[in-house]
């Protein structure tokens, strides 16, 4: 029987994947929450994404079934939410979930009182009562009963529920910060150290990463060991970084065939992955890959760098030069079938090469993940090859082109689903990735990218009274959150460095200053996920976990110190600072929570430079140290001095000449012609 519900007007896909569902679905607005207040039901709000497996269980065994349909259409308003598109409510009604069964995930299915709060929830719930959970049709009648029959009762709770959330959002309000101290005695040296203990003590030696299975990139933690090492010269903290990247890139979480990162693997040896390929993963490993190929020039960096991004160019990107938000796990129904091989189809593709490359990736007859096989690398390929009697090069250009065979057969499959939205603070991310990997690799292609993409962002997503939030199909809406604005501005921030246009760096003021002015509170430094004028919330949130994504309020705080650098606003410098005082003990316990925090942490203990390229030939010397590592160095190169822009301020060349003015706190060095003499104070492990 063929249905349709409100979500056919919608542009998200997954919401547009609801749309045929029998149950019959709003999206979240004014038309469903007034018809809530008017009916007096209890709205059930059900959140997920497009690339979300057990999302797609849940719908196929629920939300498409006639019975449980009409049972949620008589007792709720009932509302789909594309947590990607509201990222807000998803924060709100997680963090309740979490509250009241010490869980969370998606699909999230919560219960709400008509003036919104929450009193019930949980995550996925099976058509019959199984593993320990109780079936989706006894919930919806037992929460429809409980909410007719101790309707009192469940307001209260619901009232002390959201007073709980307020509560958790209270942090930063309690300390009185000193700020005349010394930055010594601010961020002293040991808190580094304290830092890297607490990383190492979840570190997998054999294997990198942190932590037991399910293993995520966790980039941030990756980041911090490399610019441990940079400013201590531990070589313990380069070691894992190392293990980390190397054992993803021969794993089976990243594509070998086709490039690109999953978003997690099930097991702690990276090997199966969920296979959903998410945009935000793939900028946050490039850039660190970037960073780790700037220190060491191990070329498999180099290697996935390059293939990551030709994935992203191939797959992800739309002919505006906007980036789509993910690819999903499932195809024909299948986890991964898009991605896997039986052995004899590798053999009827690669013929008499066939044999070599399936001892290499570990291709085997009965598979190495449910009867199917996962490509991987067991062993690096120069140990291969003296074990085997073959020359190098020979074999790794023999691999590629079995690779690019594969990749051809592949693509005759059926490709899993695209969600094709674009969103303003992933696309940031991935901006910030091409500048990361144009720095590294010097490739032009990438700083192109980065700036023909920066043309597409500030064209769609820009209005009178602010930033969007989500474009599709010509149309930008959902007014931006807090990780919009902070993005952006990094991304900004780095444009700057890598093309020396001041227009981005007059854009990342602009920005910030508006969300200071929308999302800060001034009694604490940080900033709400949410804007002012948001009307549709129960509470406002700050968030400040380094998660999937880094935290908002963590990426404001390095924004706020560059830019109070750039444009000397102590106030800015001052209020960065607080933030970090405010959370200086947390983070240091537990700097897996707060990695991009722990990184601003670091830099202000070892301080941060500030480094003028000024004279004619300041582009190709700009472009030399940008592909150096140099996590606390903050760069502006020009012809001539600026009188607009303190770091060039008085900052002349004689005539053929291009300078380095390195100075620390508006100190300076003595000004040098010399590049190796500036690379030798800028890459020393005290740097």
């Amino acid at each position: 029987m063929a249905h349709t519900n409100r979500l056919t007007k919608e542009s998200s896909p997954y919401l547009l994947q609801h749309a045929h569902n029998p149950v019959d679905w709003f999206p979240w607005g004014e038309e469903a929450l007034k018809k809530a207040v008017e009916e007096d039901k209890p709205v059930l709000v059900s959140i997920g994404y497009s690339s979300c497996h057990w999302c797609h269980v849940m719908e196929r065994e629920s939300f498409e079934d006639e019975t449980t349909a009409d049972i949620m259409n008589r007792l709720f308003i009932n509302i789909k939410i594309d947590r990607e598109e509201r990222p807000d409510l998803d924060h709100i009604y997680m963090d309740a979930v979490q509250a009241m069964t010490g869980s969370g995930g998606w699909p999230l299915n919560v219960f709400l009182t008509p003036d919104l709060k929450p009193f019930y929830g949980g995550t996925y719930y099976p058509p019959i009562k199984a593993f320990n959970r109780s079936s989706w049709k006894e919930v919806l009648y037992g929460v429809a009963n409980a909410f007719k029959e101790k309707r009192e009762e469940i307001e209260q709770q619901a009232t002390e529920l959201v007073q709980h959330l307020q509560n958790a959002n209270s942090f930063g309000t309690q300390k009185v910060l000193k700020f005349d101290l010394p930055a010594e005695e601010l961020f002293p040296n040991k808190q580094a150290e304290l830092m890297f203990d607490a990383v190492m003590k979840t570190a997998d030696r054999s294997w990198g990463g942190f932590g037991n299975a399910p293993k995520f990139p966790q980039t941030f933690t990756i980041g911090y060991l490399l610019q441990y090492y940079h400013f201590t010269g531990n070589k313990e903290a380069l070691a894992q970084a190392c293990l980390s990247l190397e054992k993803m890139i021969e794993g089976g979480i990243y594509d070998h065939v086709g490039g690109g990162f999953a978003r997690y693997s099930t097991d702690a040896e990276w090997l199966a992955p969920h296979f959903e390929k998410m945009l935000y993963d793939n900028a946050l490993l490039v850039i660190v890959l970037s960073e780790a190929w700037q220190l060491t020039k191990q070329p498999q960096y180099k290697r996935a760098i390059e293939e990551t991004l030709v994935f992203i160019e191939r797959e992800m990107t739309s002919s505006e030069n906007g980036f789509y938000s993910a690819l999903d796990a499932d195809s024909e129904g299948v986890e991964g079938k898009y991605y896997t091989w039986k052995k004899q189809e590798v053999e009827d593709v690669l013929k008499e090469d066939a044999a070599l490359f399936s001892k290499f990736y570990d291709i085997t007859e009965h598979g190495n993940w449910e009867d199917v096989n996962i490509p991987r690398i067991k062993q690096k390929a120069e140990s291969f090859c003296a074990e085997n009697g073959l020359e190098l090069s020979a074999f790794e250009k023999k691999m590629k082109s079995c690779l690019a065979l594969l990749l051809k057969t592949r693509e005759k499959r059926i490709k899993p689903l695209l969600d094709d939205k674009i969103l303003l603070s992933w696309n940031a991310l991935m901006n910030d990735a091409y500048s990361s990997a144009f720095a590294a690799t010097g490739k032009e292609v990438y700083r192109q990218k980065a700036i023909s993409n920066m043309q597409f962002l500030l064209k769609v997503f820009e209005h009178r009274d602010g930033l969007w939030h989500v474009y599709k199909d010509g149309t930008a809406k959902h007014p931006a959150f807090l990780d919009d604005y902070a993005y952006l501005i990094k991304a900004l921030l780095h444009l700057q460095e890598i093309t020396s246009d001041t227009n981005y760096l007059l854009k990342a003021k602009e920005l910030m200053a508006a969300a200071i002015d929308q999302f800060g509170e001034e009694e604490t430094g940080y900033f709400f996920f949410t804007a002012a004028n948001q009307p549709d919330i129960v509470v406002r949130k700050k968030e400040i976990y380094d998660g999937a994504t880094p935290s908002g309020n963590a990426v404001m705080a390095v924004n706020l110190q560059k830019l109070g650098i750039f444009f000397h606003k102590p106030e800015w410098t001052e209020r960065s600072t607080k933030m970090l005082l405010g959370l200086q003990d947390v983070m240091v316990r537990y700097p897996g929570s707060f990695g991009v925090w722990a990184g601003l942490l670091q830099n202000r203990i070892n301080g941060f430079r500030e480094l003028a390229i000024v004279g004619n030939a300041h582009e190709s010397k700009r472009d030399e140290v940008l592909g150096w590592y140099r996590p606390n160095i903050i760069m502006q190169s020009s012809t001539k001095s600026n009188s607009s822009f303190p770091l060039l301020l008085n900052r002349d060349s004689p005539p053929g000449i291009t300078f380095f003015y390195l100075c620390k706190e508006y100190a300076c060095l003595q000004p040098t012609a010399e590049t190796q003499e500036i690379r030798a104070v800028l890459t020393s492990v005290t740097g």
